[in-house]
């Protein structure tokens, strides 16, 4: 069984490899024949001194992690793994485009362990240097920017036609042990590379004032994706079936992909729109958070939002066709905190596939019931 398995997810997988130099990779992503999606840009977030040690081993001549990239129809390459380090040579050498489309301030070097005299090096003395004055900036020599673009890398290329979903794993497995994205910024990623209709419909929900209200999130969970990440869940959560062998963050990257391929329908727009709208009106932002003496109070949860907010949407055509849709709302969610039930849903260390059995189906039940 399992080498049948091997035989078969190895006819999904068409690769190849590339020696080359650094001016090369360089000259492809000026000719646009190298595509960064804008999106994958916002996850570039090496600090000065990492990116001064990848320069610092173009120099010494240390080989260079590979990077990867898919093959498109088209023939252009999508970087799937090496922004980092692309970004960092493309920024230095002022050749970087924002995400925007703009040009990308270059950037210079600090001293490293083994070249103390790379500090407040550019590529060019320019004014256009991001945080360093034109007087303080030392260009490299012609000799030292030839030796960085002869220095070689290896392009390992995911050639047509290997199936969109390797693609899609591969760069989750790639990216998820670098400088740190979350999981939700990767799938972010993976949702464009995918649709990116889906990703920006996804995202206009996860704008929408109601569920901002609701959710209430911190300035701090808008920076890690927080919106996005619940917006993805409930449409996973909403549509799909929990299979139990599969973690629950794969569930949903493979959940997010498999609904892309139809986009938001207006059927979930509905469900969506009518679930916070309702949420809001009831409670606001303590609809989601627990209710002790009649008063919302403490942290929205995971286990609050896929039982109430998905619960609530599971049932939304019955919930409206009700007499008084909001008095019924708010009192499911009050009598919730007082199930006896409940606290099975809250148990300090409880593994998410074991927490999504019980709630998703328990919130599901509980607003399709007086």
């Amino acid at each position: 069984m399992l080498h049948e398995e091997i035989e078969i997810a190895q006819r999904q997988v068409k690769t190849d490899a590339y020696q080359m130099s650094i001016g090369e990779v360089v000259n492809m992503y000026r000719d646009k024949e190298i595509i960064i999606d804008p999106e994958f840009q916002r996850l570039f977030r090496w600090d000065l001194g990492q990116k001064s040690r990848l320069f610092e081993s173009m120099i010494l001549g240390i080989p260079l992690p590979s990077i990867f990239v898919f093959e498109r129809e088209d023939s252009k390459w999508e970087l799937i793994d090496g922004l980092q380090r692309l970004s960092t040579i493309l920024e230095f050498m002022g050749l970087l485009k924002t995400p925007e489309g703009e040009d990308h301030p270059p950037s210079f070097l600090q001293e490293t362990r083994y070249l103390p005299s790379l500090n407040n090096t550019v590529w060019e003395v320019s004014a256009e240097v991001d945080g360093l004055a034109e007087a303080d900036q030392v260009g490299l020599t012609s000799d030292i920017k030839l030796a960085i673009r002869r220095s070689r890398i290896a392009v390992e290329i995911l050639k047509r036609p290997s199936d969109n979903n390797t693609k899609y794993d591969l760069f989750q497995r790639l990216n998820a042990g670098g400088t740190p994205a979350n999981a939700q910024e990767l799938r972010n990623c993976v949702i464009i590379m995918a649709n990116r209709n889906y990703y920006d419909q996804l995202k206009n929900l996860s704008e929408t004032e109601e569920f901002g209200l609701v959710t209430a999130m911190s300035s701090d969970q808008l920076e890690k994706q927080k919106p996005m990440e619940y917006v993805s869940r409930f449409m996973v959560h909403l549509r799909l079936p929990y299979q139990n062998n599969l973690d629950v963050e794969e569930f949903i990257n493979e959940g997010v992909i498999e609904l892309a391929g139809g986009g938001v329908t207006n059927a979930d727009q509905r469900a969506f729109t009518e679930t916070f709208r309702l949420l809001n009106e009831a409670y606001g932002q303590g609809a989601l958070r627990r209710f002790t003496d009649g008063n919302p109070g403490g942290r929205v949860s995971l286990a609050a939002f896929e039982i109430i907010a998905v619960g609530l949407a599971k049932n939304i055509d019955s919930v409206l066709a009700r007499a008084s849709p909001l008095a019924y709302v708010k009192n499911k969610i009050q009598t919730l905190w007082a199930h006896p039930e409940i606290e099975q849903f809250f148990t300090a260390g409880m593994r998410g596939t074991t927490r999504i059995q019980r709630t998703v189906p328990f919130g599901a039940d509980w607003f399709a019931n007086d």
